[in-house]
C-alpha cells in the first residue's frame, strides 16, 4: 500500500484540454475569400475557354487578316486605320478594291508611256490624253466599252455575293470563300504553283499596283497643269 501513487485531489487536477477551432476558422475564411474573387471574376472568366481566347487574340493581331501587304519597306503600312474596327469580308472587300484600281492603274501608266508616241488604232492628234478622247472613232469607243463591261461582269460573277430577291440587298459584298483579286485570269499560265512564291509574287504585285495608282495620277496632273504630253513636257515634241 505504500507503494501506491496518492491519487491527486479534484483542486490539483489540471482542466480539460479544449478543442482546437483555429483550423475551421482558417477554412471558412478561405472559402469565403474564394468566393468574392470569383464574385468578381464575373461569369466570363470561367465560361470563356483559354484556347479561344488566345485564338481570336491571334487572329486579331494578323495584319489584314493573313492577306499580302505587309511584307515590304513599309511594313504593316496603315496611318489612316482602314482596317480597325473591319471584319474579315469588308478587309476582303476593300482589297479587292485596291487590286481592282491598282491593275487598272498599271494599264494607264503604261498608256501614259506608249500610246502618245505609238498610236496605230487612232490617228493620236497629239496633245493631253483628255484632248485626245473626243476625237476617238466612235467603234473605239464601242470596244471598249464592251471590254471594260465584259471584264467587270466575269469579276462580279466570280466574287460578289449575290442579291437577295426579297431584300434587293446582299449581305455582305463580296463571296465567301472569294480571295481577293483572284479571278482566274492567267493567260500565260505564270501563277506559282508553291505558296511561298505565290506569296513573293501577291506581294511584288500589290507593291506595282500601289506605285502604278501614283504614277497615273501624276500623269494626269502633269498634263492638266502644263497642257502638254509628258514627252514633250520633258523636251521631246514627238510624243
Amino acid at each position: 500500500e505504500s507503494s501506491r501513487k496518492p491519487r491527486a485531489s479534484p483542486a490539483n487536477r489540471p482542466p480539460p484540454s479544449q478543442p482546437s477551432t483555429s483550423r475551421p476558422r482558417t477554412r471558412t475564411m478561405l472559402s469565403t475569400v474564394s468566393s468574392i474573387s470569383l464574385g468578381f471574376a464575373g461569369p466570363s472568366a470561367a465560361m470563356v475557354p483559354k484556347a479561344a481566347l488566345q485564338m481570336k487574340a491571334a487572329a486579331k493581331a494578323e495584319f489584314a487578316y493573313g492577306l499580302p501587304g505587309g511584307d515590304n519597306i513599309l511594313g504593316e503600312f496603315d496611318p489612316l486605320g482602314f482596317l480597325e474596327g473591319k471584319d474579315k469580308l469588308e478587309v476582303y472587300r476593300l482589297r479587292e478594291a485596291e487590286l481592282t484600281h491598282g491593275r487598272v492603274a498599271m494599264l494607264a501608266s503604261l498608256g501614259f508611256i506608249v500610246q502618245e508616241k505609238f498610236h496605230p488604232l487612232f490617228s493620236g492628234d497629239g496633245g493631253p490624253a483628255i484632248d485626245q478622247i473626243p476625237k476617238l472613232p466612235i467603234w473605239l469607243w464601242g470596244v471598249m466599252l464592251a471590254g471594260i463591261g465584259s471584264a467587270e461582269q466575269t469579276r462580279i460573277a466570280k466574287g460578289w455575293a449575290k442579291l437577295d430577291p426579297e431584300s434587293n440587298k446582299a449581305q455582305s459584298a463580296l463571296r465567301e470563300g472569294y480571295y481577293p483579286g483572284d479571278i482566274g485570269f492567267d493567260p500565260f499560265n505564270i501563277r506559282p504553283k508553291n505558296e511561298a512564291a505565290l506569296r513573293l509574287m501577291q506581294e511584288k504585285e500589290l507593291s506595282h499596283c500601289r506605285l502604278a495608282m501614283i504614277a497615273a495620277a501624276g500623269f494626269l496632273a502633269q498634263e492638266a497643269v502644263s497642257g502638254q504630253t509628258w514627252g514633250a513636257y520633258w523636251g521631246d515634241a514627238s510624243f
